[in-house]
Order: structure tokens, then C-alpha cells, then sequence
């Protein structure tokens, strides 16, 4: 089985290294780190560093696919062509396409999330239905044909075990969960909006739009938003002119 992860500049460390040490447990998979180009690409805050070892070009033909999110990066990463295009063209011939956290913006901008359920982190509802998906606050993975998405960042963790079970079996899933003693019991309960009390929730949600600050993602979201209105006009009018 080959096992793309996606990265790109100022990506969410967990989002990548979370469902990595579960899916590195593995057998016989192939896992690599793809990018437009190999190299070392920075994470959010630019202090970790996660070398791609393959290009987008060198991976034409993933069985699975994992976008991770960012903080302040995702809108860029959604208007990023060469990803999308990317993305496009090896989705028909993956078995499982899924997104950690914000990571399912850059499938909705690549038209993979169309009408289609989807969860993601709860900062990034709106732009996930600006870009046509259906979001889904109350879920934390939520399936839809082969495209999966999982909600914020320590999702990834819990994506990883059900693709592995989907995947592969139960029982592999239960002894790598079991090797990495996978067995999270938090001291706090406040790991969902429906859960955190309204201080709590109200001082997440200004650290959140603090950290993504970033005018490039509207203008990004917001191009990827006027692209698909402006395909969608020719589509009606070249029909039009050629009836």
C-alpha cells in the first residue's frame, strides 16, 4: 500500500506526525512525505522542520492520501494550484482521500467535497461551506464515499486508527493502538465546543483568530470561490452558444 502525507509551508505538525507514528506501524506499506518539490518544509510556527522526501510529480499513484491542516496557512495552501491539481488527479485512483482539521478546506477548494458531509476544525466551518461541503460540527471523522474528513488536529490520531481498521482489520488497528499505548484519558473535558464552558470558549475562539490571522487566506479562499463561479458561468454560457 502507498501512503502519501501532504505538506506544505506552515502546516500543523500533529495534523502529520499523529497519523504518521500510526500508520508507520504498518506492514508492507510505503510512506513518504510529498510536496511541489522535496526538501524541509517549516510547520506553523517555523520552529519544526519535516523534510518531503517525494514531489508531487514522483506520486502519481497513492492508495491513501492525508491532508493535514495549519493554523494560519490553509486558505494559501487551498489556492495553491499545483496542489490541487495534484490532488485531482491521483483522487480517482485512491482507495481513501482524507483531511485532518483545516486540511478539508484544501479538498473542498479542489472540488472534492461538493454537497458532500464533511468535518473539520470548528475555526474552519465557514470557509469549508463557502467552498460547497455540507460541515458537520458535531462529528469528529466523518466518511463520505472514499473521502473522509476528521475534525481538529488530535482527529488525525483517531482517522488513523479507523483507516487502518478499514483498511487493513480490527485486530491490526488494536495492536498498533496498543504498541503506541494509544489510551488518551485528559484531566480537562473541554475537547469540544459543545463541552467547554462560554469563558473557555470564548478565550479559544480569539486565540484561534489570533494565530490565523492572515489576509492572504481570505483573498486565497476568495479566489478559489470567484474561479468556481467564473467556471461555472462559462460552462452555462458555452452551452448557450453552441446549442
Amino acid at each position: 500500500m502507498n501512503i502519501a502525507i501532504v505538506l506544505y509551508p506552515g502546516f500543523t505538525a500533529l495534523d502529520v506526525l499523529g497519523p504518521y507514528e500510526v500508520l508507520k506501524m504498518l506492514p508492507g506499506v510505503d510512506l513518504r512525505f510529498v510536496a511541489k518539490t522535496p526538501g524541509p518544509i517549516a510547520t506553523d510556527r517555523g520552529i519544526l522542520i519535516v523534510g518531503a522526501t517525494h514531489s508531487f510529480d514522483e506520486t502519481l499513484n497513492p492508495d491513501l492520501v492525508l491532508v493535514p491542516g495549519s493554523e494560519a496557512q490553509t486558505g494559501v495552501a487551498a489556492g495553491d494550484g499545483a496542489l490541487s491539481k495534484w490532488l485531482c488527479s491521483v483522487h480517482d485512483g485512491t482507495r481513501i482521500t482524507a483531511s485532518i482539521c483545516s486540511g478539508a478546506v484544501i479538498l473542498a477548494a479542489s472540488g472534492l467535497l461538493k454537497n458532500k458531509p464533511a468535518t473539520t476544525h470548528w475555526a474552519a466551518m465557514d470557509p469549508l461551506k463557502r467552498l460547497g461541503a455540507k460541515p458537520q460540527p458535531s462529528e469528529r471523522i466523518v466518511r463520505s464515499g472514499k473521502v473522509w474528513t476528521a475534525a481538529g488536529v488530535s482527529a488525525g490520531i483517531d482517522l488513523a486508527f479507523a483507516l487502518v481498521e478499514e483498511l487493513f482489520d480490527r485486530e491490526t488497528a488494536e495492536r498498533i493502538q496498543l504498541m503506541i499505548e494509544y489510551d488518551p484519558q485528559p484531566p480537562q473535558n473541554a475537547g469540544h465546543m459543545d463541552k467547554a464552558n462560554e469563558a473557555v470558549s470564548a478565550a479559544a475562539r480569539a486565540e484561534m483568530a489570533r494565530l490565523s490571522r492572515n489576509p492572504m487566506n481570505g483573498v486565497a479562499v476568495g479566489k478559489v470561490v470567484w474561479r468556481k463561479a467564473l467556471d461555472k458561468a462559462r460552462k452555462t454560457s458555452r452551452r448557450r452558444f453552441t446549442v
